[in-house]
């Protein structure tokens, strides 16, 4: 039952606590810290997502202009400093949000197609200097594999922004059965064939049988795509390509909704902690949205009521249930009505 839980509080429920803290103390991400916890660092970032905060400065301000509220969002400390939290995202291991966001990934994987692509998030030269792209460029590269189903990643990794799809696929554990779409394609297709590899690496590497699947995309460009799956049509995996630009419109939603546009912190730790905080709020908005069944919703309606209400307490599936459109509910049933 609601017990008046304020908004961020009711959200940061489906956060897994003890998770959270054996991924902290795997990076022994406290060690010396004496009042500003991991947990605190995570809320204070996540609440800038949340409500669109464009730095650390704004952090500040909105959190100490709740300070009475601080205890029941969740946090521990008493007060929010932008130099604490700029401390903290610049010194404590950014690998403990990287592991808390790929356990977030973990429980939304049950489905069997996987689209496979990267984005760059370019960056200034002179302020990251840590991440060189071009001779006036530094960038990040953003590997996401995406789950089709629920548009939610099922594999995330951050490079340089100089790094290749292609030596990131080695990392994915592969899913039996499932299908992986590593291109975009229309579904005009043109052949269908059964063939093997024939150069000595690749047929030492994979040596069986392949489906070879010709079509031509939207431009009129001839593309070939190669599968080991020999039960499909071959329009239906034209089918299947077309629908890898859920992926495409994923990093889109991103660079324009969470806050990795405008970074708090030049150092690479405090960009990577930014970053995995960021999706972990993604992550956690969509398992919320799948927990109390809100398919009406969009990610980014739930985003935009979200962030005007962090402070309200009223229960989540309330706040984001659609208004009934029969006016006769309005009423009592004993209600007289003047003509």
């Amino acid at each position: 039952m609601h017990q008046g839980k304020l908004v961020f509080a009711q959200l940061m429920l489906y956060l897994p606590l003890s998770t959270f803290r054996c991924c902290v103390a795997d990076h022994r991400g406290e060690h010396k810290v004496k009042d500003f916890s991991c947990l605190d660092q995570f809320f204070a970032m996540a609440f800038a997502q949340l409500t669109y905060r464009e730095s650390l400065r704004d952090v500040e301000v909105n959190l100490r202009a709740q300070v009475r509220r601080l205890c029941h969002m969740g946090f521990r400390c008493q007060t929010i400093s932008r130099n604490t939290l700029a401390n903290a995202n610049a010194t404590g291991p950014w690998q403990i949000y990287a592991d808390f966001a790929q356990h977030l990934i973990g429980l939304e994987l049950d489905a069997a197609v996987y689209a496979f692509d990267a984005s760059t998030i370019d960056l200034c030269l002179s302020v990251f200097a840590w991440a060189p792209f071009r001779s006036t460029k530094a960038a990040i590269k953003l590997h996401t594999l995406l789950d089709l189903r629920g548009n939610i990643p099922s594999f995330i990794h951050i490079t340089d922004g100089k790094t290749h799809e292609v030596n990131v696929v080695d990392d994915l554990v592969l899913e039996p059965g499932a299908f992986y779409l590593m291109d975009r394609v229309g579904t005009a297709v043109l052949c269908d064939q059964t063939g093997v590899l024939t150069t000595h690496q690749s047929s030492k590497d994979y040596p069986t049988t392949m489906h070879r699947v010709v079509v031509k995309d939207v431009n009129g460009k001839r593309l070939v795509f190669l599968t080991n799956n020999f039960a499909l049509k071959p329009e239906m995996i034209g089918d299947l390509y077309r629908q890898r630009w859920q992926v495409e419109l994923f990093f889109k939603w991103i660079k324009q909704h969470l806050r990795i546009k405008v970074f708090f912190g030049t150092s690479e730790n405090a960009v990577k902690t930014q970053i995995w905080i960021a999706i972990s709020t993604y992550l956690l908005i969509a398992i919320a949205k799948k927990c109390l069944h809100l398919d009406h919703h969009s990610l980014y309606g739930i985003f935009q009521i979200l962030s005007l209400s962090m402070f309200e307490a009223i229960p989540i599936n309330q706040l984001l249930t659609p208004p009934s459109t029969n006016s006769a509910s309005d009423f009592e049933p004993n209600q007289l009505f003047l003509l």
